[in-house]
């Protein structure tokens, strides 16, 4: 029997992009880097570009989508996102409402083999959301680009085994750093990104909750290192009394290239 396994092939400021596959069912979770440099990630893990089951996107800023138009043009796969992210993602690319399968956050939903799961997530867009995807066994959550948590991202990601969870930025370096006074207060609002801190407590949820592998994502590149996010993540499970590398599996997603296949479960 196949294993739900997740493998990042992006993530970050530059761009996002990761593979769930069951080994039978392949789906891509954002379009945020050039479909060449999918296709060939792709093809290194040993999955067919034209074999993908179906794109979800989480929202429409171009960190998650600028290869959404190649990639769908020439594979003509489905894409699923919200009605709101779709409507903003039909605006841009012309031929994407033959391919576009819209649903309402809260709904779940068949890609093949898998059971997909959406919840609403609060960032500046039309209709942010984050993803769960199930074999029926195990299930995976995806969940980054959020300027708060939520009820529902708590309800989403509840009883996932592996969570994909923000650690964006480390605060004091963010509010003494060289980004515009406007552009700290978008990151650091409401409808942002999650510091290490709020990082962390979603992730000590989220392990409390049964999940056993963590990947930090979406670390910016100005105001944040690997380190820095994988030190207060870890500090804090300590707290808790979780040990990184024998109660939890907790890394840090690469943030321009794939990173290891991880089982789910």
């Amino acid at each position: 029997m196949d294993l739900l396994e997740l493998c990042t092939l992006a993530s970050g400021s530059s761009g996002n992009c990761a593979l769930a596959t069951d080994g039978r069912t392949h789906i891509l979770i954002d379009a945020g880097i050039s479909a060449r440099r999918i296709c060939r990630s792709l093809t290194d893990l040993g999955v067919e570009p034209r074999s993908v089951s179906g794109i979800l996107i989480t929202h429409e800023h171009s960190d998650h989508i600028c290869g959404l138009a190649t990639l769908t043009k020439q594979l003509r796969l489905p894409v699923y996102a919200s009605r709101s992210t779709g409507r903003q993602l039909s605006y841009r690319i012309a031929f994407l409402e033959e391919v576009l399968r819209p649903f309402q956050p809260g709904e779940a939903f068949a890609v093949g083999d898998l059971e997909i799961g959406a919840f609403p997530t609060p960032h500046d867009t039309a209709g942010s959301c984050g993803y769960t995807v199930s074999d029926g066994r195990h299930k995976l959550a995806v969940v980054t680009d959020l300027g708060h948590v939520t009820e529902e991202v708590r309800a989403g990601i509840q009883g996932a085994a592996l969570l994909v969870a923000e650690a964006n930025h480390d605060v004091e370096w963010l509010q003494s750093g060289p980004y515009p006074y406007h552009l700290k207060r978008r990151i650091l609002g409401d409808f942002g990104h999650l510091s290490n801190e709020a990082g962390a407590d979603l992730v000590a949820e989220a392990v409390e909750g049964g999940a056993r592998t963590v990947l930090l994502a979406h670390l910016s590149a100005e105001n944040n290192t690997p380190a820095r996010a994988y030190g207060v993540v870890s500090s804090a499970l300590e707290r808790r009394g979780v040990l990184p590398g024998r109660d939890v599996l907790l890394e840090v997603a690469p943030r321009s290239g794939p990173g290891p296949r991880r089982a789910v479960g």
